[in-house]
């Protein structure tokens, strides 16, 4: 069985989504641009004997949906096995792929999804040799 095991925040200001969330929920930031290649902070929501998850906080992509259009929400990512046959098992069920299978390199190997109702969802399969 899957777990959720990572949330991502997309923001149009991401200093200003920080100084919200840290004021807020008192969480804390951590620089991962280096590993990700682009900005995004980690965003440790508490201490690791706590149930919880720890997420990630990045630049908006695309435009967030207009109000009255629907929801604007945070994007969970689901640890995986086995990335290929996960990425199968997703598009056989009517999934479609969002954004492809890329390297966290040294990290894991992560990609994006949409279920058939069109909501965004990662995979996440640890792998210290993603490259």
């Amino acid at each position: 069985m899957s777990r959720v095991v990572h949330f991502e925040i997309q923001a149009d200001d991401v200093e200003r989504a920080k100084t919200f969330y840290a004021a807020v929920f008192d969480w804390s930031f951590q620089d991962y641009g280096e590993v990700t290649g682009s900005t995004y902070w980690g965003i440790v929501t508490g201490p690791e004997d706590e149930p919880g998850i720890n997420g990630g906080l990045q630049q908006r992509p695309a435009p967030a949906p207009a109000a009255g259009q629907g929801t604007n929400a945070f994007v969970c990512t689901i640890g995986i096995g086995d990335y290929d046959a996960t990425e199968h098992r997703i598009l056989a069920a009517g999934g479609q792929v969002a954004l492809p299978k890329m390297a966290l390199t040294g990290m894991a190997w992560q990609g994006y999804y949409l279920d058939t109702e069109g909501n965004t969802f990662g995979i996440h399969q640890p792998d210290p040799d993603a490259a």
